[in-house]
Formats: C-alpha cells, structure tokens, sequence
C-alpha cells in the first residue's frame, strides 16, 4: 500500500518521478503492471505499467532511492544501497532509531540532517539513510511539536488508527468489521521512543531525545484510512486552552517557509466543531499531508486534552517520505541526482 503511495505521490511531481522499480526476484523482470495488484482509487500511471521490475542490486537505479520495504528486508538492503552511493529515504523502521539515521519530520526536526555527515563517516558510505516516522507517531509529534514551548512534561495517547496501516489485505473482515482490536505489535514501543528523538535537540552529531514521557495504547478499528489519536498532555507552564489553540494554528515549519511542493499550507489545521476531526471527512485534507486537531479542552487529570488525526499512509508514510526528500534537495543535499 505505501509503495503505491509513493507512485501516487510521484506521479506528476514537479521535481521527481519514478524511473526505477526494485523488488524481490519473484517480481524480477515482470512489467510493473504484472507484478503489482493496483489498489488506490486513483489509477496506476500509464507510462508505469510498462516498466520492467528490477531486482534489489545496490548500485542499479538512481541515486535517490525512497523504500517502501518491509523491515526484515529493510535491514539488509537499505545499508547496502547507501553503501553503494544512494540516498535512501526509508518508511521502514529498521534505522529509526539508529542515533546517526535522521527521524525527520521537515516541520519538527528539519536540523536533524546534519547527521548525515556523520553517518557517512562512521559507516563508510558514499549515501545515506534518513528515515520518516511510525504513521502514529507522524500525527502525534506533529500536535506536540507547537506544544514544546509550554515544557512538554508527559502524554498518554490512545489512537483508533486504520486498517490500511496494516498493509493489504489488512485486517480479516470478521476479526474487524463490528469490532476494536486493542493491540498493534510494536505500535505503542514505536510511538513512545520515537516521538522522543524526534522532538529531542541535536546537540553536536547526535540527538539528545526530549524528556517526555509518552504513554501510548494503540487500537485498530474498521476505518479503510486516517489515524485519530486521543491525546492528553502535562505541561509545565499551564497554558490556558485558547494558548494552546493558538499555538496549534500558529505552526509552520521550514517546508512551508521553502514553499515546498507536498508541503501543506498549515501543516496543522484546528476546526472548532465539536464533532471534529473525522477520517471520511478530514483525512484527505491537504492531500492528505495536513494534521487536522479538534476538541482542544481542559483535562482533569494532565493539563490539556484533544483529538488529532492524519492520513497514515500519504502524511504517516509516502508522503512524508517525499517532503523528506524535497526538503533535502532545497538544502542542496541531494548531489547527484
């Protein structure tokens, strides 16, 4: 499903667009269109459905390379690429976590890609890995980034996320359909280390992670796309809720200061109605590259309270991916290409 995220993504992109198709040898030699069961709603590219399907060789195929690999391939291949040149910018989450492998998100953390120096020391890499968030994590660290200025003390997050996140086929129709699946393997471990490297400082070549406790329950529910998150949050400088709405309308970051092309005019958008947001009616805003946030109110037991939501396979996944990579060639970064 990310994979052909990222072909939707690509497809008439002012700056890049898909000239190379890499998968297992199963798929090898097929045209793309053979190999690949379409499954969006938008159509599979013509000028794509021809193109033959290349094997995983480092070193075939451009230099900037974007992997929608699953994590087990991931972590062989992603390191033999960039070890062959390329510039690989990764939704899996094999490298997230590595402390010289950005965990970016352009709005929040955009000064983390001056570890890519490093990285390309101490691996002996003529390429790199930069690595785009869990699509939980994406939504709830974008709503905490406008927060970190009122001292972001702890969070407890509870999300209803989609059953695309899951890949296809998904989930099976009768363990969802009519029901909550309380548990997603890893999703809550993901959510609570992640967020805190990506809302930490670089300090020299490396990320001291911000001191925010994250506790998270993750949840799948019979939604085809859109994560909803229900968040609540202690902050040191008790904020008043019109402070914190403020702060939320307020946000930008350095893809909208470059104009960036899948950059959002707001990456995150505030809607006053009470029964806001909702994924058939939110999700796809902006392209889907907007966090939409609503029912900001006091909470009783932390400080704040309030619902988020964003699209977990364009803002949480592929299109993520692609504002990495736009924001890297508007800092000259992306030599080669």
């Amino acid at each position: 499903m990310v994979g052909q995220q990222f072909i939707r993504q690509l497809t008439g992109h002012p700056w890049f667009r898909p000239v190379w198709l890499g998968a297992s040898e199963r798929s090898a030699g097929k045209s793309y269109a053979d190999a690949a069961t379409w499954r969006l709603a938008s159509q599979m590219p013509d000028d794509l459905r021809g193109t033959r399907v290349d094997s995983c060789t480092p070193g075939r195929g451009p230099h900037l390379m974007f992997s929608a690999l699953d994590a087990n391939a991931a972590k062989d291949v992603e390191p033999a690429f960039a070890q062959a040149g390329h510039l690989v910018i990764s939704n899996a989450r094999s490298y997230r976590m590595d402390p010289l492998v950005p965990l970016l998100i352009p709005e929040v953390n955009a000064d983390h890609l001056a570890l890519l120096p490093a990285q390309r020391r101490a691996r002996g890499w003529r390429g790199a890995i930069v690595t785009n968030p869990n699509c939980s994590t994406v939504v709830l660290s974008m709503a905490l980034a406008p927060l970190r200025q009122f001292g972001l003390r702890s969070v407890m997050v509870t999300t209803l996320q989609a059953v695309s996140g899951a890949g296809y086929p998904g989930v099976a129709s009768l363990d969802i359909l009519g029901n909550v699946v309380p548990a997603i393997s890893g999703e809550e471990e993901k959510m609570e280390s992640e967020t805190q490297k990506i809302l930490g400082a670089l300090e020299g070549t490396s990320v001291t992670p911000h001191p925010v406790v994250v506790s998270a329950q993750t949840t799948r529910v019979a939604v085809i796309d859109g994560h909803t998150e229900s968040i609540s949050v202690a902050l040191d400088a008790r904020p008043s809720i019109a402070d914190v709405i403020a702060a939320l309308q307020a946000f930008r970051g350095r893809p909208q200061e470059l104009g960036l092309p899948t950059a959002p005019p707001k990456p995150i958008v505030w809607l006053e109605a009470a029964d806001r947001p909702q994924p058939r009616l939110d999700a796809e805003r902006d392209g889907g590259m907007t966090v939409t946030v609503g029912r900001v109110r006091a909470c009783p037991v932390l400080d704040v309270k309030f619902i988020a939501l964003g699209h977990n396979t364009i803002r949480g996944a592929a299109g993520a991916a692609v504002l990495n990579a736009e924001l890297m060639r508007a800092g000259g970064l992306l030599v080669g290409d």
